[in-house]
């Protein structure tokens, strides 16, 4: 890639020199030369990221929401005590550009599943994700079971989102359902890490990973995504392989957790 962007800055310069001054066919062949590079720098990191993706399909979901009996459970007594760390549903309202709408549906997703748990009421997330969802009227979203499914980050929503050219925000969705989940581990550790066993703390450490390096390759041609990178990029410490350092990363990362949150859904 460095090769190749040397070759631009020498071809430009060329056209440059042969005419002396900066006409429009300069500036033509100039933008051909980037259009080139752009290209090719594209179509490397879609290639990576592809590989990328196979390798996150093979991950199983943290079992945060699950209804069979390996899944979350809240005592009747836990229920009592109503999580003060979900985000207000009118914080749609905020979202403005287009990767923020995507960005904020699905945490708003996955705090309406918390809230369910609580047996919280869950009108107003619905509404709000609703809204986002006609807001950024995505087509893949058709093989997901509803918007509200969407921080589930499966192979199909990949390829849908691919094949509309929507890869980009995948990522986006991929890095803040992670970061939403770390969140509400972060928050209530006795309740929500119970079912997760050393295979499922070592997967999470894994999909840290394999987000990390989709939004930093991302990076290098998409502005928007360059904030979620420097966002997530402290949770690289996360590097548990049993439920005890997990448990043990996740009190010291708090803080981390926390910003990474507020810089993703602002």
């Amino acid at each position: 890639m460095k090769k190749l962007s040397i070759l631009a800055v020498v071809f430009a310069a060329i056209v440059f020199t042969g005419c002396g001054n900066k006409t429009a066919q300069n500036a033509e062949s100039v933008d051909s030369t980037k259009s080139f590079e752009q290209s090719q720098i594209e179509a490397n990191i879609k290639m990576q990221i592809d590989s990328i993706a196979v390798e996150f399909s093979k991950i199983d979901q943290p079992p945060f929401f699950k209804t069979t009996k390996d899944g979350i459970q809240i005592t009747e007594e836990g229920k009592l005590v109503k999580p003060d760390y979900l985000l207000a549903a009118n914080v749609a309202e905020e979202a403005t550009t287009l990767a923020e709408k995507y960005r904020v549906m699905t945490a708003l997703s996955i705090d309406k599943k918390v809230a369910e748990l609580y047996e919280m009421p869950t009108g107003d997330y619905e509404k709000a994700i609703g809204k986002l969802a006609a807001e950024i009227n995505d087509p893949s979203f058709k093989v997901i079971e509803n918007p509200g499914a969407v921080f589930e980050t499966t192979s199909a929503l990949y390829e849908e989102m691919e094949k509309n050219g929507r890869i980009n925000y995948f990522w986006q969705i991929a890095a803040v359902a992670l970061v939403e989940q770390l969140n509400v581990i972060s928050q209530t550790q006795d309740q929500f890490l119970t079912p997760f066993t050393d295979e499922t703390a070592a997967n999470v450490t894994y999909r840290i990973i394999l987000i990390l390096d989709a939004v930093n390759r991302l990076s290098q041609y998409d502005p928007e995504i360059k904030p979620v990178a420097e966002a997530i990029a402290p949770l690289d410490a996360l590097n548990a392989t049993t439920v005890a350092e997990m448990s043990e990363q996740m009190t010291n990362m708090k803080d981390k957790i926390d910003a990474a949150r507020k810089a993703l859904i602002k």
